[in-house]
C-alpha cells in the first residue's frame, strides 16, 4: 500500500514525506512513537495562551536561502532576533562576550586596552572561540580569557555536558566565543524568525497531503526486522526504501554498544504577572542547577497577563526514561557510530537521516537542508 515508510515526524522525516508526495506522487507513511507530530519541535498554547515550546526553545535561523523558501511555503513568520544574557555576579551581561560585556565587567581604560589587542590580534568582527583565547601570550587576554572561563564557561559547560570542557569536541567549544564586535546577537543569520503560528501548525500544513498517512502512538521498532542485510517491515520487504530517523544504535538492538547522549529535564511555571526576566533566556553558568531560563512571551508575544517560563536542568540520557537531545561527542563514540553507519550501508533498501539516525548535532536549518539534499541525491533519481 505504500511506497515509502519513514520512521520519525521531526523534520527530517516530514521534509522526505512532504517531498516524496508531493513531487513523486508516492505513498508515504510516517510512523511516530510519541502522540504527535514536530520532533522535538513540537509546541502548543498552554492555559496562560502563550505558545510554549514543549522540548526547550527552538529559534529558526538560517543564511540557507533554499531552506528558507522551502519552508515558508508552509508558514509566516514573525522576525525575532535572539539575544542572550547570562547572571554573572548579581549583574545581568550579555552573551557571547562581547564588546559591550567587556565595557559591563571591566572599567572603560582596561576595556579599552583588551579591546585594542583583540582587534590588534584577531581583527574586527571575528569569533575566538574560548579555548583558543586561552592559549594566547598576552597576558592581558589571558586575563581576559580566565574570566570568560571561570565566570560563563566552565561551571555551565561542566552542567550542560556533565564533563570537563576539555574532554568536550571542539565543535562544541567552538559554540562558545568572544566576539570582537558590539553585535549582542546570539546569532548572526540573514533569517531569523519562528513560525508565526508555531511549528506545530508548520508540520501540519508540510504534512496534509492525500499521499501521507501518519500512524502516531507506535514504535515502528516493532514492525522492521533486519535479516541477511534486508530490512522486513510488517514481515514483507517494503516497495522502496525505510527512512529512518530514530535511534541508530536502537535500530540495530545495540549490536555495538549505546551511544550516550545529554537529555534536560524540562520544568514550566506559568506566573500571574506580564513578564518575568527582560530577555527570552537568561543563563546560569555558575549559580543554580539549571542552566537557563526560557521565558516564551519574548519569543511569540501574546495578549495575555500571564507568562510561561521554563527552567532546564541537564541531565543524563538513560534509554525511555527521558529524551535523548545532545550526541556526547568523543572518538570512542564516533568509532561507535561508525560500526553502525557501515553495518547501515550494508542494507540497500535502508536510510538513515537525522541526529539520532546519523549521531550528529543538527540545527533546525541544517537538517532540513540535509533532507532536502538526501531527496534529491537518494530519493529523486
Amino acid at each position: 500500500m505504500y511506497d515509502y515508510i519513514i520512521v520519525g515526524a521531526g523534520f527530517a522525516g516530514a521534509v522526505l514525506a512532504e517531498r516524496i508526495a508531493t513531487q513523486l506522487d508516492k505513498k508515504v507513511l510516517i510512523i511516530e512513537k510519541r502522540s504527535h507530530i514536530g520532533g522535538n519541535c513540537y509546541d502548543e498554547v498552554d492555559a496562560s495562551g502563550v505558545i510554549v515550546h514543549t522540548y526547550g526553545p527552538h529559534l529558526f535561523h538560517t543564511d540557507n536561502q533554499k531552506v528558507y523558501d522551502y519552508l515558508s511555503q508552509f508558514t509566516s513568520w514573525h522576525e525575532y532576533v535572539h539575544e542572550v544574557v547570562a547572571e554573572v555576579d548579581g549583574n545581568i551581561i550579555p552573551i557571547p562576550f562581547n564588546f559591550n560585556t567587556l565595557y559591563e565587567v571591566y572599567t572603560t581604560p582596561k576595556a579599552d586596552l583588551l579591546k585594542h589587542k583583540l582587534i590588534e590580534k584577531y581583527g574586527e568582527g571575528q569569533k575566538i572561540p574560548i579555548l583558543e583565547l586561552m592559549k594566547d601570550n598576552d597576558s592581558d587576554l589571558q586575563e581576559l580569557a580566565q574570566y570568560v572561563y571561570d565566570k560563563i564557561f566552565v561551571n555551565y559547560t561542566a552542567k550542560q555536558w556533565g564533563k570537563k570542557p576539555e574532554e568536550i569536541d571542539g565543535a562544541v567549544t567552538a559554540r562558545v566565543p568572544v566576539l570582537t564586535s558590539y553585535d549582542n546577537r546570539y546569532f548572526t543569520d540573514k533569517y531569523q524568525a519562528v513560525p508565526s503560528e508555531g511549528y506545530t501548525k508548520l508540520f501540519k500544513k508540510m504534512l496534509t497531503h492525500k499521499n501521507i498517512d501518519i500512524a502516531l502512538n507506535c514504535d515502528a521498532l516493532d514492525r522492521i526486522a533486519i535479516k541477511d542485510n534486508t530490512l522486513f517491515f510488517d514481515g514483507k520487504e517494503p516497495p522502496a526504501k525505510v527512512i529512518f530517523t530514530g535511534m541508530i544504535d536502537e535500530l540495530f538492538a545495540d549490536t555495538f554498544g549505546e551511544l550516550p547522549y545529554r537529555s534536560i529535564e524540562l520544568e514550566f511555571e506559568t506566573l500571574d504577572k506580564e513578564f518575568y526576566q527582560g530577555h527570552a533566556v537568561v543563563n546560569y553558568p555558575n549559580e543554580h542547577d539549571y542552566t537557563r531560563i526560557t521565558e516564551f512571551k519574548h519569543i511569540h508575544p501574546a495578549a495575555t497577563q500571564k507568562t510561561t517560563i521554563l527552567k532546564e536542568y541537564p541531565q543524563a540520557y538513560q534509554r525511555d526514561v527521558n529524551t535523548p537531545y545532545y550526541p556526547m561527542f568523543t572518538d570512542e563514540n564516533q568509532m561507535k557510530y561508525n560500526q553502525y553507519a557501515a553495518f547501515a550501508q550494508q542494507i540497500p533498501n535502508l536510510l538513515l537521516v537525522g541526529r539520532l539516525a546519523e549521531y550528529k548535532y543538527y540545527d533546525m536549518d541544517d537538517i532540513v537542508a540535509r533532507a532536502l539534499e538526501v531527496f534529491t541525491s537518494e530519493i529523486n533519481i
